[in-house]
C-alpha cells in the first residue's frame, strides 16, 4: 500500500493481488480471535481471580494463540486459492488503493458463488461468534463489578478492561460499516476513507492504547522524554 501511494504507475502485479489478499484476510481473522481470547482472559481475571494462574497457563496460552494463528492462515489460504481461479475478464482496475476481497469480485466475470459462501462463513464462526464470546465474557464482568461495594475498586476493575474495549468498538465499529453493506456499494469513493481508517488507523492506535497502560512501558517513556 505505501509502495503504491508513491509509484506513479499506480500497479500491482497478479500473484502480489493474491499475496495481499492472503495476508489481509489472515491478520483480520487472527484480530477478530485474538479480542475474543483477550475477553476470555478479562474475565477469568476478574470474575475468577483465584483460579486465574491455574486456568490460563502457559500451556493453554501457547495452544490458544497456536490455533488462533492456524485457524486464520488456513481459512486465508482457502480463500486466496477460490480468489486465483476468477477469470477477470472486465477490468485490470482495482478501484482501490489494495486488493480488497470485494473489489476483486466487481471486476471478475467468474461465478463469485464459492468465494461469498466462504465470506457468508468468516461472517458466521469468525466475526460473530467472535463478537458474541466478547459481548458474553463482558456482560459476567460487568455483573461482577456491579456486586464491588467500594467505588474505587469497581472503577480500577474496569479501568484494566477499557484499553480492549476502545481496540474491540474501533475494530468491530470499522468491520462492520466497511463489509456488512452490499457488494454493489463498495465501488463508491467513500468507501475509500473508511477503508483507510479500517486499515492503517486502527492498527496505529493498538500500541498505543495498550502500551500506555503498562507501568514498565510509561516509565520508559518518562525516562526518555527526560533525558
Amino acid at each position: 500500500m505505501l509502495s503504491d501511494l508513491v509509484s506513479r504507475t499506480k500497479g500491482i502485479s497478479y500473484h502480489s493481488c493474491i499475496a495481499q489478499v492472503f495476508f489481509y484476510i489472515f491478520f483480520a481473522v487472527v484480530e477478530c480471535f485474538l479480542l475474543s481470547l483477550m475477553a476470555i482472559d478479562r474475565y477469568v481475571a476478574i470474575c475468577r481471580p483465584l483460579h486465574y494462574h491455574a486456568i490460563m497457563n502457559l500451556e493453554l496460552c501457547v495452544r490458544l494463540a497456536a490455533a488462533t494463528w492456524f485457524s486464520g492462515g488456513l481459512y486465508s489460504l482457502m480463500y486466496s486459492v477460490v480468489t486465483s481461479h476468477l477469470i477477470f475478464c472486465r477490468s485490470h482496475v482495482v478501484n482501490h488503493f489494495f486488493c480488497d476481497v470485494p473489489q476483486l469480485l466487481l471486476i471478475s466475470c467468474s461465478d463469485p458463488s464459492v468465494n461469498m459462501i466462504l465470506i457468508f462463513i468468516a461472517v458466521v464462526l469468525v466475526c460473530i461468534w467472535n463478537f458474541a464470546v466478547i459481548l458474553g465474557s463482558y456482560a459476567h464482568i460487568i455483573s461482577t463489578i456491579l456486586k464491588i461495594v467500594s467505588k474505587q475498586d469497581r472503577k480500577k476493575t474496569f479501568g484494566t478492561c477499557s484499553s480492549h474495549l476502545m481496540v474491540v468498538s474501533l475494530y468491530y465499529g470499522a468491520l462492520i460499516s466497511i463489509y456488512f453493506r452490499p457488494l454493489s456499494s463498495f465501488s463508491q469513493p467513500n468507501i475509500w476513507m473508511a477503508s483507510l481508517i479500517y486499515t492503517t488507523g486502527t492498527p496505529i492506535l493498538n500500541p498505543m492504547i495498550y502500551s500506555l497502560r503498562n507501568d514498565e512501558v510509561k516509565g520508559a517513556l518518562r525516562r526518555m522524554l527526560q533525558k
